[in-house]
């Protein structure tokens, strides 16, 4: 069989690695699951309900089995075990780059979630340093500055919630994460990164003329040129408080600086990361909110008695970084709502080596993914899974439950590098948006797009009514 080691990718063709070795139809005939129809198999059987085509195949097959879409077969493994065993990958299995390559590496490539193993590890602990306190203590000032701005701005009155915290979250990023005043260098930077997350997902996935890839490959390449300038410029100069700039004087346990092509890549990945995620999970906690007023009433008064209520203009007050850990209610509450909807519904790999789970043997080379909305809503492990309830993480009820139950941010080695400044970002919107106005559902409850990053497929249609 073809070696599979993980291997720098190109922007040109998959590495050889990347297809070599898939196993043979017979390799895999002992595990249950079907091929779908000639050609396609169930691709579309897929997109049609991502959720509901899992729940059948696990009723059907079990926890374990196979489905032919998007060109190959693809090994489901479900279950809070099975989450454990492929996100924190003891024995080195399974390979990031060549389970996320095939879809974002045109538009996204050698992101952290890319990498696997010691080059992972060797970036991961370079980025870091735009983690550490000092960092996101001048991220909380922008973030209250940039949120207490636009929630302001936006009003009493019915709106779409989903497009605009979209916009919020993208301006955000120019401030914090790359230093740039909102305006028309910073409106340039966002349409890039929004064609290249919607080039990540379209259906021709060759750059051709008029495609939304050859927009997403035309924004890769103006970001690129953008933040290599940048990144000299800045090693030059010095750099500020600011993410890129964190990043772009970023240095390895030898001291060495961080290769700039490397510093650019990264900065797209975790900007698209970052932005996408955000969105999506601050709009369905707001979603689950407006539907149950009695959470939003608890959470607004919790927001009230830490930062004191109003000022003298009766404005709210910003969130201090040193009182971010003081809203237990409110993280409770995010945590319920990426339990129900898990910005990152499946993660997929790729096995190194094979490897046994659930009394089958999967052999190298297979694609697997685990399936994080399932075990969210797995009955097994949730009571009344459907039901909003942020007295779910509890610590004493997070203490019983297996550890890899709820998975929004990975875990093991990838576990989300920005999931603090995520908490961040959402508990000050809800420090900026709740004192100031009532949330409530315009139109009944939305249906919502599964896939690839769940989203509101109405927007979210809500109304801000003033207290």
């Amino acid at each position: 069989m073809a070696t599979l080691a993980p291997h720098q990718t190109t922007e040109a063709a998959p590495p050889k690695h990347w297809t070599e070795g898939n196993p043979s139809d017979a390799e895999l005939a002992h595990i249950p699951g079907e091929g779908g129809w000639p050609v396609i198999g169930n691709t579309f059987k897929m997109l049609a309900d991502p959720h509901a085509f899992v729940s059948a195949a696990v009723a059907k097959y079990g926890r374990v089995y196979k489905n032919r879409a998007f060109g190959g077969w693809n090994i489901g493994l479900i279950g809070a075990d099975a989450n454990e065993l492929v996100l924190f990958d003891r024995n080195k299995i399974f390979s990031n780059e060549q389970g996320w390559g095939p879809i974002l590496d045109k538009v996204f490539p050698r992101g952290l979630m890319l990498m696997d193993f010691d080059h992972h590890r060797a970036d991961r602990r370079a980025l870091s340093i735009a983690f550490k306190p000092e960092p996101m203590r001048h991220y909380a000032g922008a973030l209250n500055r940039g949120i207490a701005k636009r929630v302001e701005e936006w009003g009493a009155g019915s709106m779409r919630f989903y497009p605009a915290i979209k916009e919020l979250t993208l301006d955000l990023a120019a401030d914090s994460f790359i230093g740039i005043p909102w305006g028309p260098e910073a409106d340039k930077i966002n349409q890039a990164f929004v064609d290249m997350v919607q080039a990540s997902v379209a259906p021709i996935r060759a750059p051709l003329p008029f495609t939304q890839m050859k927009k997403g490959v035309d924004g890769r390449k103006f970001l690129v040129e953008y933040f290599t300038a940048e990144t000299h410029r800045r090693r030059k100069e010095g750099g500020g408080q600011d993410m890129f700039s964190q990043f772009a004087t970023a240095t390895h346990e030898d001291g060495s600086l961080m290769a700039v092509d490397e510093v650019v890549d990264h900065m797209n990945f975790l900007m698209m990361a970052a932005h996408d995620t955000i969105t999506s999970s601050a709009t369905s906690l707001v979603w689950l909110l407006a539907k149950n007023p009695e959470w939003q009433e608890k959470l607004r008064q919790e927001v009230l008695a830490v930062t004191g209520g109003p000022d003298a203009d009766g404005r709210p007050r910003d969130l201090s970084y040193d009182d971010l850990g003081k809203l237990d209610l409110v993280e409770m509450a995010f945590k319920e709502a990426l339990r129900m909807v898990p910005p990152v519904p499946s993660m997929p790999r790729r096995a190194l080596k094979s490897f046994e789970f659930g009394g089958y043997r999967i052999p190298a080379g297979a694609h697997v993914g685990i399936n994080t909305h399932y075990v969210h809503h797995d009955p097994e492990i949730w009571d009344d899974p459907y039901t909003f309830d942020p007295m779910r993480f509890t610590p004493d009820k997070v203490k019983a439950r297996h550890k890899y139950a709820w998975v929004p941010f990975g875990g093991g080695a990838h576990m989300c590098l920005g999931l603090h400044f995520a908490y961040m970002q959402v508990k000050i919107l809800m420090a900026q948006l709740l004192p100031r106005y009532e949330i409530a559902l315009e139109g009944g409850d939305p249906s919502w797009q599964a896939w690839p990053i769940p989203k509101p497929r109405d927007g979210l249609k809500i109304v801000l009514k003033p207290l």
